[in-house]
């Protein structure tokens, strides 16, 4: 299973980082949807954090996991960066909901 922690300020509504670790085990290595999703999702975020907004992610990446969060933000592209990782959260959301038994997320408001 993929566990998905989302990481927030304790207000709850600012979005710090995110953690994805596991493998769906959907289908065989290669064939599996659900991890190819999850992944493209995951990494394409980081990318578009970095290319669209000029904010490079303290990220670590190897097989199964990717840990990516924020460096302090400017005022100035704070709000675009939290539309981009709102958005992600909802991706993962949709296919959580079709797929529960191979992905979970969850959100921690402890860890900044």
């Amino acid at each position: 299973m993929i566990q998905v922690t989302i990481y927030k300020l304790s207000d709850g509504q600012h979005i710090t980082g995110y953690e994805v670790k596991g493998h769906a085990l959907f289908a065989e290595a290669g064939q599996d949807i659900v991890c190819s999703a999850v992944s493209a999702i995951a990494v394409g975020t980081v990318n578009s954090v970095e290319a669209l907004l000029n904010v490079h992610m303290r990220t670590i990446m190897h097989d199964g996991y990717l840990q990516a969060f924020l460096p302090e933000v400017t005022s100035e592209v704070a709000n675009d960066v939290q539309l981009i990782l709102q958005s992600m959260v909802v991706m993962l959301q949709t296919i959580e909901a079709s797929y529960c038994e191979y992905i979970q997320i969850k959100t921690d408001r402890k860890r900044r």
